[in-house]
């Protein structure tokens, strides 16, 4: 029989940290019904600026309680494993012989979550667990209990306190705002604040991007253009930097920039096939 050890399990996003900041309230008032041990932090390196800081002081908060705080961090970054990874390609698709990198994350392969953080933290619990019983905090929220059915979050050693409490995702931000943790106004633009990067965000959530952090704008720009793959299967950077112009143009003159509306559409072919030549997609990663 090993000793209990819980272990709380930090993304910095709103969840987590509702339930970070009210199990260390519990735990300092009744440690034995609620106990913490450690709390981890996996940094893929590429948050957004505002989030480093949060983390940063939710780290000075455990640490002040007296709960240990580990940051964790694979052996690469990234940018490596998107610009430098040499794969074995295989044979299944001849065209990505001799192509560099992985390029971006898909649906279908998100290698930054595997890769950077999911082994990462399994590997750090497994050592943990060696010489403890450990007891995972996972900060899911009331109305994201679906989620539990999937494989991968019915572990019996996982703890999902905020779904037993019926904290839903806006109880938790909500909290959050109390305790005057905002993230430098970041979940009042996106919402879901994850990689800045994350190809798999919305276009909405994309256009936010351009207009609110014209820098990450500018990086996101350059990575696709040092990369082999395309942003995602719908469209390259390039490609929705021409979009986002074209919108804005129209927009001061009153025209319509929904998705669906043929004369928009027809006007973007136009904009894309002069810009660049093509409305093609380059090659996209498997």
């Amino acid at each position: 029989m090993l000793p209990e050890y819980y272990v709380l399990s930090l993304s910095g996003g709103k969840d987590s940290t509702a339930l970070g900041l009210e199990w260390l309230k519990r735990h300092q008032l009744n440690p034995a019904t609620y106990p913490l041990n450690e709390v981890i932090f996996c940094d893929v390196g590429m948050d957004f600026p505002a989030m480093i800081d949060h983390v940063a002081r939710l780290e000075q908060i455990f640490v002040n309680a007296g709960i240990k705080f580990t940051r964790l961090k694979g052996e690469h970054s990234f940018e490596w494993f998107m610009f430098e990874w040499t794969p074995k390609r295989g044979h299944r698709n001849p065209k990505l012989e001799g192509l560099i990198g992985r390029s971006w994350p898909t649906p279908k392969a998100r290698w930054c979550t595997a890769w950077l953080k999911s082994e990462v933290i399994d590997y750090y619990l497994k050592k943990l667990k060696s010489s403890y019983h450990v007891i995972q905090l996972i900060g899911l929220a009331a109305d994201e209990v679906k989620r539990l059915e999937k494989k991968n979050n019915q572990n019996p050693d996982h703890r999902h306190p905020l779904i037993e409490w019926g904290w839903s995702e806006a109880d938790c931000l909500a909290y959050c705002y109390s305790k005057g943790f905002d993230w430098g106004g970041l979940y009042k633009i996106f919402h879901r604040v994850s990689c800045w990067c994350c190809p798999l965000q919305s276009l909405d959530e994309l256009r936010k991007l351009r207009k609110h952090f014209p820098d990450l704008w500018l990086k996101l720009l350059d990575m696709e253009h040092r990369t082999w793959g395309t942003f995602n299967s719908r469209f390259t950077v390039d490609q929705l930097e021409i979009r986002f112009q074209l919108e804005e143009e129209r927009v001061e003159k009153g025209l319509s920039i929904n998705g669906h509306d043929k004369e928009f559409r027809a006007a973007l072919k136009a904009r894309l096939e002069k810009e660049i030549g093509s409305t093609q997609r380059p090659l996209t990663a498997p």
